[in-house]
């Protein structure tokens, strides 16, 4: 019985070892393409680039959730996680817009302009989620 469980062990470490690669390479990715060094600011006790940071994190992190579970394979799970992350980074330039300084605001520790962003990261992640059920 316990054989029978242990069965789909692999194909476990197979997925979620690919789901922390791809999270470490979106958060290279991202905090590269932004102004800010959020981790530096984190270490900082800067709630703001935190709480932009994690949301945005989160929002990554759905869809990949999303193409782990409807991935025909490993391959179609990263190209899927790709298209998570370019998502991603399209909602950060498109935040920008109606706040054009919104690196500096996080950086300086202001909380709504992180907001913004973060929850804008979570309902991109979320739509884009749900739209990867197909």
């Amino acid at each position: 019985m316990i054989l029978q469980s242990l069965a789909g062990l692999p194909a476990f470490l197979v997925y979620f070892c690919t789901a922390i690669v791809v999270v470490v390479v979106y958060l290279l990715v991202y905090t590269r393409l932004t102004v800010r060094d959020e981790f530096k600011l984190i270490r900082d006790n800067d709630p703001a680039a935190a709480i932009a940071l994690g949301l945005s994190l989160l929002g990554f992190v759905l869809p990949v959730v999303s193409a782990i579970a409807h991935a025909a394979n490993i391959v179609d799970c990263l190209i899927w996680s790709l298209i998570a992350l370019i998502v991603q980074v399209v909602v950060y330039y498109i935040v920008k817009i109606p706040v054009p300084n919104l690196s500096a605001k996080i950086a300086a520790g202001e909380l709504a302009p992180a907001i913004w962003l973060g929850l804008s990261s979570l309902a991109a992640g979320a739509l884009n989620a749900a739209s990867m059920i197909y």
